[in-house]
């Protein structure tokens, strides 16, 4: 220590200004261990915080931090039950669906030419009229004659001017062309035997495309009582419209003379009417059946 040369009082204080720190250093060290101390908290607050958000928003977006129960039920839960049911609901089947009015395979339907327009009605009286009809074997086809017993083809038995083929053709085709007031050039017929449609054509080589058909056929009519028939009587069953269909060539060939029990239309659904038209032909004009052709007729008859 170095001591000045001062008055005795004076070494004393200059001693102690010496070993104390300056006034300024006092206050110095204090001050900044505080502010060190305030930083650390205030980054280590930090720090927590940031910790805090950042795990929350992680287990809210892994779903652990979910909505409560009523939140559960409330519209999110509503709307995915109805989505649910949208997806698994089943589609209308067919058969619950409306159906069209008309059936173009309805039996009654009187448009389809080639559907029977047959009733129960129809075929139960049908049936009834069968049953008065005789039974007897058929009689000898010696000396028929379609021209002489029957008149020449065709004749205008109803006599408004047209000839009963085209009279027929007329009738039963659609969408006609005539020249003149009665000849039917061309036309469309649904076959009612078969079902097929033909385009009508009048010439000398298509003209047998479509022919006239006697439903009861003027020989099987020779041989089944026609022969006690006066000759106005037999022209007037060869000309009657309720035995004459128009239909394709190929059916009437195959047809030829046949009654019921060698032959029917190959349309199954025609055939009500067909066999109805028979038995009322030969009631008309008084004439019998054979027993194979009588059983026939029932057969069809019993299933319209």
């Amino acid at each position: 220590m170095i001591v000045e040369a001062t008055p005795a009082g004076t070494t004393a204080s200059l001693h102690h200004r010496t070993a104390a720190p300056p006034p300024h250093q006092e206050f110095h060290a204090p001050m900044t261990s505080r502010r060190r101390r305030r930083t650390r908290i205030s980054l280590t607050s930090v720090l927590v915080v940031l910790a805090l958000a950042v795990g929350g928003y992680a287990l809210d977006a892994t779903g652990v931090l979910g909505p409560d129960a009523d939140a559960a039920a409330g519209p999110t839960a509503v709307a995915t039950a109805t989505v649910g049911t949208e997806r698994d609901a089943p589609e209308p089947s067919r058969a619950s669906s409306p159906t069209d009015s008309t059936d173009p395979t309805d039996p009654t339907d009187p448009t389809d030419p080639t559907v029977s327009t047959s009733t129960d009605t129809d075929a139960a009286d049908a049936r009834a009229l069968l049953a008065t009809l005789p039974v007897k074997g058929k009689a000898a086809g010696t000396g028929y004659d379609r021209t002489g017993e029957f008149g020449s083809a065709w004749i205008d038995v109803d006599h408004n001017g047209c000839d009963t083929r085209n009279d027929v053709l007329a009738r039963d085709l659609s969408g006609i062309v005539r020249q003149g007031p009665c000849k039917v050039v061309t036309g469309t017929l649904v076959s009612p035997y078969t079902g097929t449609t033909i385009d009508f054509v009048r010439g000398n080589t298509t003209s047998t495309l479509v022919q006239i058909d006697h439903v009861v056929a003027l020989e099987n009519a020779w041989r089944t009582g026609a022969q006690q028939l006066s000759q106005s009587e037999r022209e007037a069953l060869a000309n009657d419209p309720s035995n004459l269909f128009a239909v394709d060539g190929r059916s009437n060939s195959q047809k030829r003379s046949g009654d019921a029990a060698t032959w029917l239309p190959a349309n199954k659904a025609f055939r009500c009417t067909y066999i109805e038209h028979q038995v009322s032909v030969k009631a008309e004009y008084r004439l019998w059946v054979v027993p194979a052709e009588r059983d026939a007729m029932e057969r069809v008859l019993g299933a319209c």
